[in-house]
This record gives structure tokens, sequence and C-alpha cells, in this order.
């Protein structure tokens, strides 16, 4: 009878214990929970709140719009254009979404989720997924709203006229960095400075606020080149004509404004697409016209013939005895094409005489001689400022004996740039005054014009120059209708390991347009034409006549004839 109370009594005292006890633990977990939550009010909130502006708000960088290039009239040459760059974090993203993503940038989806697997692996928080997209495919990815993909505002670079300006204008690299031409020589001029701002994005990589703009972007500084690019378009059509028509190695042409010294073309061939970096070859990124030298042939004889008349000894029809068509000086032999007999001062010029100008350089001197190309340019660099520029060479005078003063005389045994011929030819065409040459419009010449020769010999050089494109002269294919032209042919033998190889050779013309008022002056120079034609007279001076025959009459020049000048030209930029 007693034991049934007892064990009731039992029974309760346990269930007492357990209700405190549980009671206890819920406690204790309820004071755990509020110290924790004063913990994170108080001592803790500094930390977390610290820690959660790092994960909302992002110090965001704005890229600055890299400058402008254009030519003389405005077209652009070089622009950027807004593109965004997508990224990933492969720590955050699902690989089972990436099927969808590479299918919209055309990627290879096996290949995606290899690479983001690989960098997940690793550790890594950040792979690019495609840089530079257009903007409307980018959204289209960012619309997807997968996580762990992002897109960072960004510029792409675009050359509007391609091949065609590649050479000068040069390239930049994938983060706007220049690379080449006029590209990296003004790169710091051209980039501008990065803005930033704060801002609160969401998961997906999207702003939802801005908070402050710390730095405004500010963008590069425009480029405007004293380039033509009417004139640009069709020298690069000639000369590419040229190139493939003798199946030669390489080709330049350059395009000076008379009176100014402003380059108003400068073309090579080969060239390469700076849009499509998947095709650039380091061989055809070179700027021949620029960084090549080439030993000038009979293009330096004016320059000869100028030094004498210059001297006062020697007048245009002051005669020189070439017979028997060859002279020898030490153990060389110096010929003519033929024997010219007595050529007066013009027939050396137009007659191409060697003979002629090593016995004017001989009378002259190696000291008269070196001075006078020295003011001519020959041997020094144009001050362009551009990468890579060549300086070219010209032996003093205590350098040369009497075999190496006859070689100068004639072009062999110096170099020049077909940029530095160009520029060295506008001191005929400037009174005798060689102005610095230009290929900025934001540049103004800051030295007075070298002064060669007198205002006179400047014009009589002219006069002779003329007639090398006659009938008798040896560049006759360099004539324009209507237009009176002068003008020197040079074909010089290339230098191999052996020496000057017989059949290889650099075909040169340099001429002047009009010669009555020089309005262009034209170098064009075809590197190892291949086949029967090989003289300057037959490769350089047909491109010469194609390339100013248009020049003249997109300049609106007058016709020296009287006749009203017309234009024939098939497509390119207006």
């Amino acid at each position: 009878m007693n034991a049934q109370p007892n064990q009731q009594t039992t029974l309760s005292g346990i269930t007492r214990w357990r209700f405190t006890l549980v009671l206890a633990v819920f406690g204790c977990l309820l004071g755990a929970v509020l110290v924790r939550l004063v913990m994170l009010h108080t001592v803790d909130q500094p930390f977390l709140f610290e820690q959660g502006e790092k994960r909302t708000v992002r110090e965001e960088v704005q890229p600055a719009m890299r400058g402008m290039i254009t030519d003389r009239y405005g077209k652009p040459l070089a622009v950027s254009t807004p593109v965004v760059t997508l990224w990933l974090n492969p720590q955050q993203v699902n690989v089972q979404q990436l099927p969808a993503v590479a299918a919209d940038l055309g990627l290879s989806r096996k290949e995606l989720t290899r690479k983001v697997e690989r960098a997940a692996t690793q550790g890594r928080s950040f792979l690019y997924l495609k840089r530079q997209v257009q903007p409307e495919l980018a959204q289209q990815v960012l619309k997807r709203r997968i996580a762990g993909i992002y897109g960072d505002d960004d510029f792409r670079r675009f050359y509007p006229a391609a091949e065609i300006t590649a050479h000068t204008v040069g390239i930049v690299d994938i983060d706007g960095k220049g690379q080449e031409g006029l590209e990296l020589a003004f790169d710091d001029f051209l980039q501008g400075s990065e803005g930033s701002r704060q801002v609160v994005k969401d998961l997906y990589g999207n702003v939802i606020k801005q908070l402050k703009v710390n730095a405004v972007p500010q963008p590069g500084g425009d480029l405007a080149l004293t380039l033509d690019l009417r004139l640009q378009y069709l020298a690069y059509r000639e000369l590419k004509a040229a190139v493939s028509q003798h199946h030669a190695k390489s080709g330049s042409a350059v395009l000076v404004d008379a009176r100014s010294g402003d380059v108003l073309a400068l073309v090579n061939q080969p060239s390469y697409n700076p849009n499509n970096r998947a095709s650039l070859r380091a061989e055809n990124m070179r700027n021949r016209a620029i960084a090549d030298l080439i030993e000038p042939g009979s293009t330096i004889k004016p320059f000869t013939v100028a030094a004498a008349l210059s001297s006062g000894r020697y007048f245009p029809n002051s005669e020189i005895n070439t017979a028997p068509g060859f002279v020898r000086v030490k153990n060389k032999t110096i010929r003519d094409h033929r024997n010219y007999g007595v050529l007066d001062i013009t027939g050396v010029i137009t007659k191409s005489s060697n003979v002629g100008v090593t016995f004017l350089a001989h009378q002259l001197g190696a000291e008269n001689i070196w001075d006078f190309f020295s003011k001519a340019g020959i041997g020094q660099a144009t001050v362009l400022g551009f990468p890579g520029e060549a300086v070219g060479s010209l032996p003093y005078p205590e350098q040369m004996d009497a075999l190496r003063l006859a070689t100068v005389s004639y072009g062999y045994g110096l170099s020049v740039s077909p940029l530095q011929l160009a520029h060295a030819y506008t001191s005929f065409t400037q009174g005798g005054c060689r102005n610095p040459v230009r290929l900025l419009m934001n540049n103004q010449p800051q030295t007075k014009c070298q002064r060669v020769m007198p205002e006179k010999v400047a014009r009589q050089v002219l006069d002779m120059l003329e007639t090398v494109t006659s009938k008798q002269g040896t560049g006759s294919r360099a004539r324009v209708a209507g237009y009176r032209v002068g003008g020197k042919t040079g074909t010089a033998h290339k230098v191999g390991q052996q020496g000057y190889e017989d059949s290889e050779y650099t075909a040169v013309f340099s001429g002047i347009a009009p010669i009555s008022s020089p309005d262009l002056v034209l170098v064009v120079v075809i590197d190892s034409p291949q086949g029967k034609e090989y003289y300057g007279g037959e490769v350089a001076a047909p491109v010469f006549s194609r390339i100013m025959q248009q020049a003249l009459r997109l300049r609106q020049v007058a016709p020296d004839d009287g006749s009203v000048p017309t234009l024939q030209m098939a497509g390119g930029p207006a």
C-alpha cells in the first residue's frame, strides 16, 4: 500500500528535475544569445561593419578614354570605343551554368569548364571570361544573373584606316598601352588618367548605389597628324600594286609638302591590320620609310652638283669631259652607262653621269662635300621623335679617300632613310633653305630653316631635275600629264655577305612637282624588284607618276599647260 505513493513521489521529483534542467539549458542558451548580441552590437560592431562594407562597397576604377588620333582634316585614324571586360570568380560560379555563357560568347564549353575547374582547384578568385566584349553582348551575359560572373567597363582601340596608316599610327596592346608608332611615342599623352568611385554592388556585380566619386577620369590628349588620309590612301594603293607587280621584297613612299615640310603620306609594304591581332607579324610592322636605311644611289647626285654650283666655280653650262665613259680611281673603275663625251653640268644630271659627279667631287674636296651634304640633312635625324627612327650615315672628311669621295658623290658609301631623302629634297623647293620636317599638327617648328644653298642654285637644280623626266633623261616614266615634273632616278646594288650583290637592287625615284612652283616632294623606294625591270627609272618612276598625278589633282594644283584638272580614282576615303 505504501509503495505506490513513494513511487509517485519519486516520479514527480524526476519530472521536476528534468523540467528544471530544461529551463536551465534554455536559460543558458538565451543568456549566450543575449551576450552574443551585446558583443555584436558593442565589441564586434566596428569589425563586422568593416567586413560588411568590404563585401558590399567597392572601390571601382573608371578607365580613361584614350585620346583620338586624326589626320590633318580631323578624319579619325585611331579611336577608342566603349567595351566590357567579363570575368568570373571560380570559387563562386556554378560550372553547370557555364554552357549557356560559352554559347553567348562563342567559346568552347569544354575548354571554359576545364579552365574554371582548374582555377577553382588552385584557389584562384579571378579569371578572365572574355575581354573587350561589345556592350550589348556583355549585357546579354550579365542578364543571366549568374553568381560569380562580373563585368567591368573598358575601352577598345579601333583603327578606321586599318593597314593604310598602321605603320605611322601604330598599335596598342590589349591593356591599352602603346606598342608601335605614335601610339608608343606619345603613350603618356594619349592615355589620360583613370578615375575611381565608391559603389555598392549586389551578388551579381550590379551597381546598386554610388556612394561617392574619388577621382573623375580625365581623357587623354588628341593628336592631329599632318597626314592627309586621301593622299595616304592613294599612295598606299599604288605602292602595294607596284610591289606586287615586280614581286619585290618591300617598298616605301613618302610624300612631303614642298613648302612646309609636312609629311602628307607615309606608306610601306608589306603592312598589317592593327584591328586583327591574330594576323600580326613582326616583319610587317616595321616602318621602313623611317626605320630602314638605303644607299640612295644616283638620287644623291643633285646634291653633288648643287655643291659645285654653290662654290661659284661652276655654272649650269660649265662643261666636263666624261670620255671615254669611265675613270680609274685607285683600284676601282667608275663607269657610265656609255661614253657621253663632253657634258655640261645639266647634262651630268640628265644622263646621270658617275664620271661627271666624281670629277666635281674631287675638284671640291671631301670637306666641302661633307659640309654641303650635312646641311642638306644627309645622314641626319629628322627629329620626329618616332620610335626606331634611323639616323643614317655620312662618312667624315677624314674617312673619305679619293675612292670613298667618288662613291659618296653618286650615292654609295652613305645611307639615308626614305623620309630623310625626301626631307633633303625640300632644300631645292624652299629656296635653298630646309625647314624641319613635321608629322604632328600640334608641333610648330621651333627652329629657323637651315640655309643649304643660295636660292639661285636651288632654282638651277630644279631646272636640271626637269630634264631627267624628258625623253632624253633616265626618268621619263615619271612624267605627269599637264605638269612640269622633275626628279632623279637611283638604282643601288644591295649589300650582301660577300659585298655588293650583282642581282639585288634598290630602285629609287625622288621627285618634285610642279617644277614651276613646287608643291610636293615624293620619294618612292622599291626593295629587291624581281624580273627584267629593276632600274629606278623603270620600277620606281612609274609609281611616282601615278601617285603624283592624283595627288596634284586632289590638292587642286593648277596644271602648267592650263588644262582643267580632273581626278579619276577608284574608291577610298572621302
